[in-house]
């Protein structure tokens, strides 16, 4: 993934290699911050569980758990560790926890990068248009984890209908898949045998129940915007605070990365620097909540996403709008 779905006159050559590079330490620091904040999460809910105590440990820890996603995209675009290798090990580690498997949201993340808001290739617009019952139900869970595990599921059976998967690359989804739900069925037999409920207590139930949290940044991102090619007017980045900007490894900086994939996450907040701030733009922006109430005013009295123009914004807290790229010249 380090094709480059930028603008090139947004950044020097130079500087975009300097802000390309990759560090095993700076990635460790990330995954081990995350990792360690789990570790501790999970040892409170232990030690607290059966108490009224449990209830806000058991809500930071799902909410962690569910933003290991932010983890494994990053991983899927081979950019956290300088060691390659580490990004698989970790990628599949997270995929596995999260019901996401590594090869096929490799394969869905690139088409959606490559064809970013195109109904025809993006591997995130493979859907129906929202209503606002489709659109809660994604928000809150119920549709978002049916969906997990129903594919799992069906690739393990060998059937693989998602147009943007090639062929040559259907054998190792279904290969992944049933690997998949061999480790699932082995952690329930275990669980069983035992009589522990630790899988449940520590990963399952935090981990669907707190899926709205991170919800928040998965629906952000484009949900609004143009249906057009540019990527700094079909992406929208996220204004929030530090903490969510670490547990969701800056990926609120999100038209920088898709600009420039290839930067690593703990370099976002300087790209964006570089082709917004420096520059005088802006990128498409709002907050989580601002945005969830925009959405939900946009839907209702019976509308859906299917009422508003593929080719304007509508979605925005912003009556102001500035150019955020230079024209393409003629």
């Amino acid at each position: 993934m380090d094709e480059v779905f930028g603008r090139r006159d947004m950044i020097t050559p130079a500087r975009l290699k300097d802000l390309s590079a990759k560090s095993d330490a700076a990635g460790f620091v990330q995954l081990g911050s995350h990792l360690g904040a789990i570790a501790l999460s999970g040892a409170a809910l232990i030690y607290t569980w059966g108490s009224w105590w449990a209830v806000p440990v058991f809500v930071v820890h799902g909410t962690l758990l569910n933003f290991l996603y932010a983890g494994q995209h990053e991983m899927s675009h081979w950019t956290v560790f300088k060691t390659k290798k580490l990004n698989e090990i970790f990628g599949r580690l997270f995929g596995f926890v999260l019901f996401y498997p590594r090869d096929f949201d490799q394969i869905q993340h690139f088409a959606h990068h490559r064809y970013t808001q195109d109904w025809e290739g993006d591997g995130e617009l493979a859907r129906d248009r929202y209503s606002l019952t489709s659109y809660l139900l994604w928000v809150l869970g119920p549709t978002y984890w049916y969906t997990r595990a129903r594919r799992i599921l069906r690739f393990s059976f060998g059937i693989v209908s998602e147009p943007y998967i090639p062929e040559s690359r259907k054998p190792e989804v279904i290969r992944e898949a049933r690997w998949h739900l061999a480790g699932y069925a082995l952690i329930a037999f275990v669980s069983v045998l035992t009589g522990s409920w630790l899988a449940l207590q520590l990963w399952l139930l935090p981990m669907l129940a707190l899926k709205p949290v991170h919800q928040l940044q998965n629906t952000i991102e484009h949900l609004g915007l143009p249906h057009v090619d540019t990527i700094t007017e079909n992406t929208r980045s996220t204004r929030t605070n530090a903490v969510m900007r670490w547990m969701a490894w800056n990926m609120q900086y999100h038209t920088a990365h898709h600009a420039f994939p290839g930067v690593p996450c703990y370099k976002l907040p300087e790209l964006h620097k570089t082709i917004f701030v420096e520059k005088g733009r802006k990128p498409q922006a709002m907050t989580y909540l601002g945005f969830q109430w925009a959405v939900v005013k946009a839907f209702w009295n019976g509308r859906t996403e299917a009422d508003y123009s593929d080719d304007k914004i509508w979605i925005s807290d912003d009556t102001d709008l500035e150019p955020v790229a230079p024209r393409v010249r003629a």
